[in-house]
């Protein structure tokens, strides 16, 4: 592994990293962030193909490739909601978990990952970490009935989002093209998933339409930080890069700028005794997700 891999294979630490509290900054409904974020994927994406002389595939590689960026922007938008209840800095490391239950299950019932009793037991033991580190990077010292109600729609919320994440990453499984090839049908399912959203929305308040509000199009710049995040980690797990196992725990890093940048620029804000155990769960995610990928 040389220095230009892991360069790359960190793509996702800035990308992913600063993705969520960039489009919380910038603000909006979470209608304005996924049709900005996702007309910025996009253009960063037509970009990428002219360069490289891509061309859209076919058939049926293009459909699974479309409804893969159909997931990810469905589960985009119920995290944006998520945001607004308790924060990036809580939701992120929540969804990550998610994400890593959601990953290792598939991997063990659809791909016969994890064969043998050893290595299901020491991959429930890192599902275990997972649900535990996520635990304590929501943990807060002021229990009040009420931030529990939040913090439970919050968390049911992004178990629902969590079938848009699978698909996004399930669905190009069915093509028989690479993750660059669909980058750009991607891109194109997500803004179909905004465009058809902020339309619905428009019908439901006519008085605000996601397509006349400036703060919309500011959000194209969130979306040239998740387009390189996803195009890098796409390169990053190439055989003669990193691989899948480590371009994928290299792409984990980004909760925890993700976390920490919306603690610290959102003001998010936690007390020292949360703080020390939010960082604590963020390494039992790290370290679960490094032992499901290397078992």
């Amino acid at each position: 592994m040389n220095a230009t891999a892991i360069l790359i294979g960190l793509g996702p630490l800035l990308g992913w990293g600063l993705y969520p509290t960039i489009a919380s900054k910038i603000g909006g409904r979470p209608v304005n962030q996924i049709l900005g974020s996702t007309i910025g994927t996009l253009i960063f994406a037509l970009i990428f193909a002219l360069i490289n002389g891509m061309s859209l595939p076919g058939g049926m590689d293009l459909v699974f490739s479309i409804l893969s960026g159909v997931g990810w922007a469905t589960a985009q938008i119920i995290t944006f909601q998520s945001f607004t209840l308790v924060g990036s800095s809580r939701a992120m490391p929540i969804t990550t978990a998610f994400q890593l239950l959601g990953a290792s299950v598939w991997g063990v019932f659809a791909l016969g990952n994890w064969p043998g009793m050893s290595a299901k037991l020491l991959g429930g033991f890192a599902l275990i970490l997972i649900i535990l580190g996520a635990w304590m990077t929501v943990w807060t010292e002021e229990k009040t009935q009420e931030k529990a109600s939040i913090l439970k729609k919050a968390i049911l919320l992004l178990a629902v989002g969590e079938i848009g994440y699978w698909a996004y990453s399930a669905a190009p499984q069915a093509t028989s093209i690479n993750g660059m090839q669909a980058f750009l049908p991607q891109a194109i399912g997500m803004l179909l998933v905004a465009v058809v959203y902020s339309v619905f929305l428009g019908f439901k308040d006519k008085e605000k339409s996601a397509f006349t509000e400036v703060v919309s199009y500011k959000h194209i710049f969130s979306g040239f930080f998740f387009a390189f995040a996803a195009l890098t980690y796409l390169i990053s797990a190439q055989p003669d890069m990193n691989g899948l196992a480590t371009g994928f725990i290299l792409s984990q890093t980004s909760v925890v700028l993700a976390t920490l940048t919306g603690i610290w620029f959102l003001g998010q804000k936690k007390t020292k005794k949360e703080m020390t155990i939010t960082i604590i769960g963020l390494v039992l995610i790290l370290a679960a997700a490094a032992i499901t990928v290397t078992i």
